[in-house]
């Protein structure tokens, strides 16, 4: 294994320079200008399933394409039974490359092989732009790309900045922190060969400048553009919302968490502040895990079952269900329901489910960490807590008891997620930089 490990981090170390070489080239390149108010852009995502991310990018190319943008996007990994309903019922064209390559060796190298994966997609797109160009091409969470994108000589490139790729592994030995060194470098030289860079909070902002020192020496800030929520969907959604559900019974109230199922999640908090509740409350209580799940993913198999074992170690599994890759059409069913929502995440980039349920009127109880420090406001639309279950479960129960509180709460968050989350406003400012950098 040593020498699989050694051989990949050479490969690794080749394509960095080669990659040196391909920026160089890039920025001697001339670019394509054609002024317009219409540009043809490109969308580049690693693999549209189903996640914040991927939500993200969907949201996006709608609000280009709605204001009389070209919009295509190229992904190396898209299945028809898992992704969202905008990249399967016509409304956006998706176009698949690369989807042959591993996304593992030996069970490792996920971000070498996601890495792989894009680059492939972008050398695609630099052939089909010596025909039809692109003015702008928007890229997200793989930054290793840009140098091959500036061989098609767009107009500008956006990247979005979901939080830095590095920050989110962990690197428990010398094997891995020589493997990830070279990665590591390339990210930040990359990222700031985009025109534009977008994050997705003020907070994630603040992680960038710590994580990117170089970038911050050269006077590269990132923008904050809130990820957005398609008010329309929401509506059209809740209206086909069933009526009941299955899982709950008569006077029970319905505790939810929207998830993908990842430890990173800290899902287990629900489960915990469940079991901190009066055992009165608890009986008149169910909580439903509801996310993001694939089979194929040994973290979703195995943290799925851990979750279980952990509700039966509390005594309380007979109070707690999943349901994984729940449509959108079931998620709204379950936030009609729902008395309030638990979002569990530490130090979340940013977190739309949060808003999702503030739109769908339902009060949020969160981590004060991270995103809902800026989506959520304490005690107007929901409450922040440190990760203790006493404080959540006191939390809950006072959100259970009080019929009125829910609902000023509800109303308070649908009426901020509206104004400041909505898929006009973002579509707005997003539209404003691809004007900008197409008429450059």
């Amino acid at each position: 294994m040593e020498q699989v490990f050694f051989a990949v981090i050479l490969a690794i170390a080749t394509a960095g320079l080669l990659l040196v070489l391909l920026v160089a080239l890039g920025l001697l390149l001339p670019r394509h200008r054609r002024s317009t108010s219409r540009a043809r852009v490109a969308f580049v995502h690693p693999d549209l399933g189903i996640g914040g991310a991927e939500r993200l990018v969907v949201d996006a190319a709608v609000a280009l394409q709605r204001q009389g943008h070209s919009v295509q996007l190229y992904t190396a990994r898209h299945e028809k039974g898992h992704c969202f309903e905008e990249t399967r019922d016509g409304t956006l064209t998706v176009h698949v490359f690369g989807d042959f390559l591993p996304r593992r060796i030996f069970g490792r190298f996920y971000a070498a092989c996601a890495y792989l994966r894009m680059c492939w997609v972008s050398l695609r797109i630099v052939l089909l732009s010596l025909s039809d160009p692109f003015q702008v091409i928007i890229v997200d969470q793989v930054s290793i790309c840009l140098p091959i994108l500036r061989l098609a000589r767009p107009s500008g490139i956006i990247f979005y900045c979901h939080y830095p790729d590095y920050l989110l592994t962990t690197k428990a030995s010398v094997l891995k922190m020589l493997y990830r060194a070279p990665l590591d470098f390339l990210e930040e030289i990359t990222t700031g060969l985009a025109d534009q860079i977008f994050v997705n909070s003020n907070f994630t902002a603040g992680v960038f400048a710590e994580a990117f020192p170089l970038l911050q020496q050269l006077g590269i800030r990132p923008d904050v553009l809130y990820p957005a929520l398609n008010l329309q969907d929401q509506d059209r959604n809740a209206d086909k919302a069933m009526p009941s559900l299955e899982t709950m019974q008569d006077g029970e109230k319905l505790l939810l968490s929207i998830n993908r199922f990842e430890r990173k999640k800290n899902v287990g908090l629900a489960i915990r502040a469940l079991a901190a509740l009066p055992e009165k409350v608890r009986q008149q209580t169910r909580l439903v895990l509801a996310g993001g799940y694939d089979e194929r993913l040994p973290e979703n198999v195995e943290h799925a079952q851990e979750l279980q074992e952990l509700a039966e170690g509390l005594g309380v599994a007979s109070r707690v269900h999943q349901m994984r890759s729940v449509s959108a059409v079931q998620k709204a069913t379950l936030l009609r329901h729902a008395a309030c929502l638990l979002y569990t995440p530490d130090k979340e980039h940013f977190g739309i489910v949060p808003v999702e349920a503030m739109y769908a009127r339902v009060p949020v109880v969160a981590v004060s960490s991270g995103g809902p420090l800026e989506s959520i406001i304490e005690g107007e639309t929901g409450f922040l807590r440190r990760q203790e279950p006493e404080a959540w479960a006191e939390a809950i129960q006072s959100l259970l008891s009080d019929d009125a509180l829910r609902k000023r709460f509800g109303e308070a968050g649908r009426a901020r997620a509206a104004t400041v989350f909505s898929l006009e406003a973002f579509g707005h400012t997003l539209d404003a930089s691809v004007k900008r950098l197409a008429s450059r």
